[in-house]
């Protein structure tokens, strides 16, 4: 069971604020037009990289490290402010849930490398904006894709 006193954004007392994460949409042009970049979740899932906040950082820049550490995004530019926020849920690996809000944060990409932090429990593919929204599994996620 996971502890909501170990989560940013929660005190663990149950509570009507959602918890945060800080996302990176990442994305390059492609042969094709503008690609999306998905990983996977411990669940299998396809998401955009994201992870909580981390004290000292800003924003963009946990978001970046998330890119990195998820996604092997080796050079990239985030925007300085959000694209969006959605609310969503948090699942966890016990299958505990929490509401969740995500802010998340355009990244463009300029390199990418092979090994990085979670390689080895993490599958990624880069996909149009179109694709993405057909894969990701949250509404509000499929719905912030289908718009761009």
């Amino acid at each position: 069971m996971t502890a909501l006193s170990t989560i940013p954004g929660t005190d663990g007392a149950t509570s009507a604020l959602p918890a945060l994460q800080l996302a990176a949409l990442c994305h390059r042009r492609g042969d094709k037009g503008v690609e999306i970049l998905l990983v996977s979740s411990s669940r299998g899932r396809w998401i955009l990289p994201k992870g909580w906040p981390v004290r000292g950082q800003s924003g963009r820049e946990t978001a970046l490290q998330e890119a990195w550490e998820e996604g092997g995004v080796r050079k990239g530019k985030a925007a300085k402010s959000p694209l969006a926020s959605y609310l969503g849920v948090k699942r966890f690996d016990d299958g505990n849930e929490i509401p969740c809000k995500t802010k998340v944060f355009m990244v463009r990409v300029r390199d990418m490398a092979r090994k990085f932090p979670e390689a080895e429990r993490r599958k990624r593919i880069w996909v149009s904006p179109r694709k993405a929204a057909k894969l990701v599994d949250d509404p509000a996620l499929k719905k912030l894709l289908r718009s761009l």
